[in-house]
């Protein structure tokens, strides 16, 4: 199965934003138990690029780990050097998306209009991230001419509204701040992220 293919299955990448030094594996293993195992560490985050290393040298194919908030062509680098299997941008770089495709990365790069989501589709795109997300009703006037491009759903996505994103034509939710904070213990990723499973998939949240 592709990187596309298992982000696809999964529905949700969650997103390491902000300090995670010291907690990388317990993190990651609270996603993975919670049913997540797509995982993006933004790089304006400490220590991002080793502990993108760090989760995938302990971790292997156990996840699937890409780069997030990759504004240049050094950062896919160092992103791909480190283990990243997939990039995640908040803009439509074409330099960036190049340097993806040419180290055979899959990208998702940041759109927010219907010209920028055309564009980024255009110039290479793997899936746009529709990003700030805000609200359902959204991404359905998006889909509307635009049904052939994949979306992922970012900023804005709560667990209260994660199912109506899915009804509205998203493939996958990317999910921080709701998920992955900081300051959450193991124990709070873990039922958070079996809930946004839940709803993901049109089950009951327990």
């Amino acid at each position: 199965m592709s990187v596309l293919e298992r982000i696809v299955e999964t529905r949700i990448v969650a997103i390491f934003r902000g300090d995670y030094q010291g907690r990388w594996l317990e993190v990651a293993q609270a996603l993975i138990d919670g049913g997540i195992p797509v995982m993006e560490v933004t790089l304006n985050s400490p220590g991002a690029v080793d502990g993108i290393a760090l989760l995938r040298a302990r971790l292997g194919e156990r996840i699937v780990l890409g780069a997030g908030t990759v504004l240049t062509t050094d950062e896919v680098r160092r992103a791909a050097d480190a283990g990243a299997s997939f990039v995640v941008a908040p803009d439509t770089d074409e330099s960036v998306i190049e340097a993806c495709k040419s180290l055979g990365l899959p990208v998702i790069p940041g759109a927010y209009t219907p010209t920028e989501i055309k564009r980024a589709y255009a110039l290479g795109a793997d899936m746009v991230k529709l990003f700030p997300a805000q609200t359902p009703d959204y991404i359905k006037a998006i889909r509307g001419p635009l049904n052939h491009i994949p979306l992922m759903a970012t900023g804005g996505v709560e667990l209260g509204n994660a199912a109506e994103f899915f009804k509205a034509g998203v493939k996958a939710i990317g999910l921080g701040s709701s998920l992955t904070k900081p300051t959450f213990t193991a124990d709070d990723i873990r039922a958070r992220a079996a809930q946004f499973v839940a709803a993901a998939h049109g089950r009951q949240i327990a």
